[in-house]
């Protein structure tokens, strides 16, 4: 049979078949010895008696995260305020570079509007070309729409502490929140056990989330191959490619392309700074750690 992982948990994959409850399963020794973690996401072939069942194979992937491991993510939604905590851009750009270097659509969600709409920044991310709502899980404004932008789609949710990622999950599907709080609490909250990772229906879709909607911690993110960064930012992209110098940083070089686009207006302060800050970082970065965060 073929599913999908909906949940790992202490050495079992339950796995979505379409036919009922998920089928615990575990993995083939084969697996290890080829080197393949199944992971949440992943679509699998298993093999099933009595309610139970062997994880034959993983199907090729789409993407997959390290933290938290998961696999074959559609859309991240980013989840900022412009009300307290106010969200730093920065961690907005770096987790939109995430995504767009993992190949799922960014989803860019202004929550607490009610109290403050953030209508420059909303503008800036959709002059960018990014999809953005204004969202209020205290009025219920945006709701509607956020739900429509998860149907038939796998997303991640994510954001800085505060900025009211569980309000939101539970303004879209009253009584989430306690799914969730159930699980934390079975699994032990503080210990290492909330690595836990399910996928959790939700307005259609599927949302991958941890107890505590951790979901995507920032600070644990891997790190985009400067050689790649260009690419991860959607409005820079085109001038990188039409760059004159090959291998260009974008950095400093006088006379190129990205650069020109900057000074001329076409490239949003904001986003180049940036874009040159993870470049920095980035370029600290051992080339062996890069390659194995692919």
């Amino acid at each position: 049979m073929r599913g999908r992982i909906v949940k790992a948990l202490s050495g079992f994959y339950y796995v979505d078949a379409g036919a009922g409850e998920p089928v615990p399963c575990r993995g083939r020794g084969r697996l290890r010895h080829q080197g393949q973690s199944p992971l949440v996401g992943d679509w699998v072939e298993i093999t099933a008696d009595g309610g139970a069942g062997m994880v034959d194979a993983v199907l090729p992937r789409k993407n997959q995260f390290q933290r938290p491991a998961v696999a074959n993510i559609d859309q991240m939604v980013i989840v900022c305020s412009g009300a307290v905590p106010v969200t730093d851009p920065f961690l907005i750009d770096r987790m939109a570079a995430m995504a767009e270097w993992k190949g799922c659509q960014p989803l860019i969600v202004f929550n607490k509007c009610d109290l403050e709409r953030a209508e420059e920044l909303a503008r800036l991310y959709r002059e960018a070309g990014f999809p953005t709502l204004q969202v209020s899980a205290e009025t219920g404004e945006g709701v509607d729409a956020l739900a429509a932008s998860l149907t038939g789609l796998v997303s991640a949710f994510t954001g800085n502490s505060g900025v009211g990622k569980s309000s939101i999950l539970n303004a879209l599907q009253p009584g989430f929140g306690l799914q969730v709080g159930e699980v934390s609490e079975r699994l032990g909250r503080g210990r290492h056990t909330t690595r836990h990772v399910e996928l959790f229906p939700v307005a259609g879709g599927l949302v991958a989330d941890t107890p505590g909607f951790s979901a995507f911690d920032v600070d644990q993110t891997e790190a985009i191959p400067k050689g790649e960064l260009a690419a991860a930012f959607r409005e820079l992209a085109p001038y990188a490619d039409a760059c004159r110098f090959q291998g260009c940083a974008h950095v400093k070089e006088r006379g190129c392309a990205v650069r020109e686009a900057l000074e001329a207006g076409r490239i949003a302060p904001s986003r180049y700074r940036s874009y040159v800050r993870l470049y920095e970082q980035t370029r600290e970065i051992p080339p062996w750690e890069q390659a194995r965060n692919r």
